[in-house]
């Protein structure tokens, strides 16, 4: 059996945790859980640290539960936030918590392994414990000063805001999901971001007092990442979420993130992402300090990373997207090589203009195309473009001909039309 703290520990993967724990889960196998509230139906990467824990703990030899929160969904948790959650629906919650299922199988084994890991749901447990049940069974057993102490707590009530019962009670609810899964699963861990360690920390104080025998349960929590610069992790220039749903971030979009991280930050990110040994990330820092321009450690990062999250067609798709925006693509056969899925990643990507499909069905001349969507300012300055300047390129193929006509024979997907106006002006024609 490995020892998990020791491997955290040097990925620089711990904040805080309970004493004792590191010797107890040398001591013997157990079983540890990460809960993930389905608030969207794809985690983005933030949600991957606690994750990752859950990985080395199974390469450890422990056991990992992921617990999709189906009934803590339903209530909101108040920690990091200044305002209370939008509700949900049950409908909501049960599609979301699917979908985070669904990814969670890309990190984790769940058969062939001789401590497979075990999905549950809290709304399974949750649901038939009446209102009154739970004051009289558990709410008794934590004073409301001892819940008023927690931070995520403090914070809300010393705010513009306040907080409602409903948040305020999450922490209980939380709480009883170790206690749950301590009796049931055999947890005697549970793992989760710092902002997490006051509803963690509940958890192992409602096990010590509604247990008969001696409690043995542990937290261990990862601290919440920013990148170098200040700004939060996990989101792109423009304030975007980097979702692990390749409908919401695309592979290309993914892998893009990891590979314009800094350079701290990727000697960080290789360590808590990826399960490159200390010898494989050592040596990958010493090359990139020897050849900064290679960028081989950000590049190992996010080949790692995109292709665990999205297969090897998502990193292949990243690839070949890196080389159109690039300038590494020089065919229209290469072009012509793009999928789908692949034009609607580069028109995300790129300069959009609109062309009415009718008129390029019935044939329409390139000095019309360049000035109808404002590629060039006027027929004059497109002329120049082609005659003098040789500057245009039609899918690819320099066009040289003032009389050149297109038409939906040369459109892609029966939607794309790719022009070039010099080496730096790239343009996505989307018929409409």
């Amino acid at each position: 059996m490995k020892n998990f703290i020791a491997e955290l520990k040097w990925r620089g993967m711990i904040h805080d945790m309970t004493p004792g724990t590191e010797e107890y889960m040398l001591s013997q196998p157990i079983a540890g859980y990460l809960g993930v509230d389905p608030t969207s139906d794809s985690m983005h990467i933030g949600n991957l640290v606690p994750v990752m824990m859950l990985v080395h703990m199974q390469r450890a030899g422990h056991t990992p539960i992921a617990l999709v929160g189906g009934a803590t969904g339903l209530v909101g948790d108040p920690s990091g936030k200044d305002k209370e959650r939008q509700l949900q629906t049950i409908e909501m919650v049960e599609k979301n918590a699917a979908g985070i299922k669904k990814q969670l199988e890309h990190f984790l084994e769940f058969d062939n392994v001789s401590n497979p890991a075990i999905m549950v749901n809290n709304y399974d447990w949750f649901k038939d414990i009446s209102f009154l049940d739970f004051l009289r069974d558990t709410g008794k057993h934590i004073t409301i000063n001892y819940m008023m102490s927690k931070e995520s707590v403090k914070k809300r009530i010393q705010g513009d805001t306040g907080i409602s019962y409903t948040e305020f009670a999450y922490q209980l609810l939380q709480g009883y999901d170790f206690y749950h899964l301590y009796h049931h699963k055999n947890a005697r861990l549970q793992v989760g971001g710092s902002d997490q360690w006051g509803n963690i920390t509940t958890g192992t104080e409602l096990i010590r007092r509604m247990s008969e025998e001696e409690a043995k349960a542990y937290a261990v929590v990862c601290p919440l990442l920013t990148r170098e610069d200040g700004s939060k992790f996990g989101k792109t220039a423009g304030g975007k979420s980097v979702w692990l749903d390749p409908e919401k971030t695309s592979p290309y979009e993914f892998y893009q993130y990891w590979l314009r991280v800094g350079d701290s930050d990727a000697e960080n990110f290789i360590k808590i992402f990826t399960l490159k040994t200390q010898e494989e990330i050592e040596n990958l820092i010493t090359e990139h300090v020897k050849d900064p321009g290679a960028r081989s450690l950000h590049k190992a990062l996010a080949e790692d990373l995109t292709k665990r999250v999205h297969g090897e067609a998502g990193l292949k798709s990243a690839h070949t997207l890196t080389d159109f925006f690039f300038g590494r693509i020089k065919s229209k056969e290469a072009l012509n090589a793009l999928s789908q899925n692949e034009w609607r990643d580069v028109s995300r990507s790129s300069d959009i203009k609109q062309l009415s499909k009718e008129k390029l069905s019935s044939g329409i001349g390139i000095l019309d195309i360049l000035v109808e969507t404002g590629i060039t300012q006027s027929k004059g300055e497109a002329r120049r473009s082609i005659e003098k300047d040789k500057s245009v390129k039609v899918n690819m193929e320099s066009c040289t001909s003032l009389d050149t006509e297109l038409s939906m024979e040369d459109v892609f997907f029966d939607t794309y039309l790719y022009i070039q106006k010099g080496k730096k002006n790239k343009f996505i024609i989307e018929l409409i």
